[in-house]
């Protein structure tokens, strides 16, 4: 099991605002190259986000299913990268001082990445871990989410 955080310099809602908007999922989640539609309003629970995954020439479709949404503290996810497997993928977000702590936790339910893991397999997770809580923690202090976008045309 996998678990990092990262301190963020922004409020438990706008780290949420990030989270809750599936065009910015390829931002910040690793080996995502392009995301597809989704089913059902992302991220209520039972919605599903469809992406292309892989690394060089190597590619593979992929989902995950929100699985747990309570915003804007918790957010728990069924990842599927085809025939590697599923993963359970859970980010907490609390207040910390004047931003707020984001907490990520993974771990290989079925399929390859289950029966193949190991200690080696959850250093790999650190590591992915690290790059994506960083490549978060870029979206929220310097992007700019969907409910950002949409309330600039409604101004």
């Amino acid at each position: 099991m996998a678990v990092r955080h990262v301190w963020v310099n922004r409020k438990p809602e706008r780290v949420w605002s990030v989270l809750s908007d599936a065009e910015q999922y390829q931002k910040w989640v690793v080996g995502t190259r392009e995301t597809h539609e989704s089913e059902g309003h992302w991220p209520e629970v039972g919605t599903t986000l469809r992406y292309t995954i892989g690394m060089g020439p190597l590619t593979e479709r992929g989902h995950t299913i929100v699985r747990l949404c309570e915003p804007p503290g918790r957010l728990e996810l069924e990842a599927s990268a085809g025939r590697l497997g599923t993963a359970r993928i859970a980010i907490s977000v609390q207040p910390w001082g004047e931003g707020s702590l984001i907490a990520m936790d993974e771990h290989p339910l079925r399929g390859a990445v289950a029966r193949l893991h190991t200690a080696p397999m959850d250093v790999a997770l650190q590591l992915r871990h690290r790059l994506m809580l960083s490549r978060l923690r870029n979206v929220v202090e310097s992007g700019r989410s969907r409910a950002d976008r949409e309330a600039g045309r409604h101004a």
